[in-house]
């Protein structure tokens, strides 16, 4: 009788933590902005900015002969090519949203999305 009070107690707990977690990702999907520059940071400096309104492919020239190409097309960013051995980088999906990244560990090269300055507000004040 007690392991059947352990079970039930237990599926409780599971639904309750999904419907919390599905709560959270709605809530995440509902707020995102679209972005408006990517950023190219190479050892946590930034390099570069460009549109994401504006098609372009860039080759990002990193010291110990590392070389990544960021392409930008119909407002989204996607690493196309990189030297590193891993190519983790390359099969990151497109990224267009503020916060969303795209990294290259080997070479130390970060790609943000980042919105329009004029346009991004304070989330809060302290």
């Amino acid at each position: 009788m007690n392991n059947k009070k352990k079970f039930k107690n237990d599926i409780i707990l599971a639904v309750i933590v999904i419907a919390v977690a599905a709560v959270g990702l709605l809530l995440l999907n509902i707020f995102k902005t679209e972005g408006s520059f990517a950023v190219i940071k190479i050892d946590g400096k930034e390099t570069e900015r460009y549109p994401l309104s504006v098609n372009t492919e860039v080759v990002i020239e990193t010291g110990d002969n590392g070389r990544n190409t960021l392409v930008i097309e119909d407002n989204k960013a996607f690493m196309k090519d990189a030297n590193c051995p891993d190519k983790i980088c390359e099969g990151h999906s497109k990224i267009s949203y503020k916060g969303e990244t795209i990294v290259c560990l080997p070479h130390k090269v970060v790609i943000e999305i980042v919105a329009d300055e004029a346009t991004d507000e304070l989330d809060a004040v302290v």
